[in-house]
């Protein structure tokens, strides 16, 4: 009996918020990104290197601290998180993507696909690219570009008729190589806040 409590647990800590299934049928010549040398989410360039969805065990892999590289993320504790993956999972639209290096079992790489259900465009769905985020320390391996295309490769298999990001000026350049453009006349993000930024 105390094995089978302790292989659920097992069971449990390695779910994946979504089927990883999913991005083995990704088809990387679909993008007008350029891979030098060639990778992909199935064959990311260093066999020490996985493409997978998060898992609710990433809480022990850096996940967080991989965030917090690109911002703010709090002091989240364990049951935050795993209350917080449970809602994600349960009410579908979120796609966390992750890069793990296995030999230090550390995420190094993420960025998240919601999908937004829409009425217009015949009841389509809509991606958005948010939290994008490597671990400066992999510069050179082409992860950004690899986790970027991932998603966006993820969000036209999941039939979004549209990707759309907000990004800092300096980074426009980069996106616009993988696929991404301005829209004259519609190229501006707006927000309104609730909280102070810290």
């Amino acid at each position: 009996m105390g094995m089978e409590k302790n292989g659920n647990a097992e069971g449990k800590l390695s779910e994946y918020l979504y089927p990883p299934e999913i991005l083995k049928r990704l088809d990387f010549s679909k993008s007008p990104a350029k891979f030098h040398p060639k990778i992909s989410a199935v064959d990311p360039g260093e066999d020490w290197m996985v493409v997978r969805p998060l898992q609710r065990s990433d809480y022990d892999k850096g996940f967080l601290q991989l965030l917090s590289q690109l911002t703010s993320v709090g002091n989240i504790t364990r049951k935050q998180y795993d209350d917080r993956f449970t809602k994600m999972k349960h009410s579908g639209g979120y796609y966390v993507t992750v890069i793990e290096d296995t030999r230090i079992n550390k995420l190094i790489g993420a960025a998240t696909l919601t999908i937004e259900q829409k009425f217009i465009h015949n009841c389509s769905l809509r991606g958005r690219l948010e939290d994008v985020v490597v671990n400066d320390t992999y510069r050179g391996k082409q992860l950004g570009k690899l986790i970027v295309v991932t998603v966006s490769l993820l969000a036209q298999e999941l039939g979004c008729y549209k990707m759309s990001l907000d990004c800092k000026d300096k980074l426009i350049k980069f996106y616009e190589t993988l696929g991404y453009k301005m829209e004259p006349g519609n190229s501006n993000a707006m927000n309104m806040r609730f909280d102070e930024p810290s």
